[in-house]
């Protein structure tokens, strides 16, 4: 089987950085990951990359964002794939930084480069919604999108990342859940077993549950008889 990912940005350095161009970021970390090469096609970059029996072509238009359809479009027609076969990755202003979902089809709630794509493949396609929060008020939302991200986010960032190129191969063989559960352990602090720290491998103690009685040698006589006539 053959599907598309299609990130979504900007061309250029100037533009490299920038929350809007995280689309780029993850399939740039994808490709790395695979080894995969770019070249230039379909007025845009191309990569290939394959999981399993899977095939995923990874596309990052050069058209600017708002025509981010043309090339989208024109990839999917060329390689004979429906809109059901296309995801694409998208930075997403009302999901916190570092988190993120997995949508299909819907509107675009303003977004131009999905503004573009509904226009030239309808609204039949899959979402990696990818956090970066938002500025707060409308009006700021176009030059918070186009600023880079702070260097307070940088770790935030890279494992985010991380996390979407080891969920690949599971995005790919339509595993959804094992997808966002590979970004998990990537972005969601461990939190500690137990509540005592550096004591080697000195077993965690806890409280007997009912279904875990206490051993016999802990019990007083009466309580030994007890459990006798239970």
């Amino acid at each position: 089987m053959t599907q598309l990912w299609a990130g979504l940005g900007n061309p250029g350095a100037k533009y490299a950085g920038n929350r809007h161009n995280v689309g780029f970021m993850a399939l740039d970390r994808i490709a790395a990951d695979q080894g995969a090469v770019w070249r230039s096609k379909f007025q845009g970059e191309i990569a290939e990359v394959r999981f399993g029996s899977e095939k995923v072509w990874l596309l990052k238009p050069g058209t600017f964002m708002n025509l981010s359809g043309q090339s989208v479009g024109e990839a999917m027609r060329f390689h004979k794939l429906d809109p059901a076969d296309v995801t694409v990755f998208h930075d997403e202003l009302d999901l916190a930084p570092g988190k993120l979902r997995l949508k299909q089809g819907g509107g675009h709630a303003g977004h131009n480069g999905l503004r573009s794509i509904h226009q030239h493949i309808g609204a039949d396609y899959a979402r990696v919604r990818i956090g970066i929060g938002h500025p707060g008020h409308k009006d700021r939302v176009s030059g918070y999108v186009l600023s880079d991200f702070a260097k307070a986010e940088d770790e935030m960032l890279d494992d985010l990342l991380r996390g979407i190129a080891d969920g690949a191969p599971k995005l790919a063989a339509g595993d959804g859940a094992g997808f966002s559960n590979a970004v998990a352990l990537r972005t969601t602090p461990q939190r500690p077993s137990g509540g005592r720290a550096n004591l080697g491998d000195e077993p965690e103690r806890h409280a007997p549950s009912e279904s875990e009685p206490e051993p016999e040698a802990q019990l007083s006589p009466l309580q030994k008889l007890a459990r006798k006539f239970r």
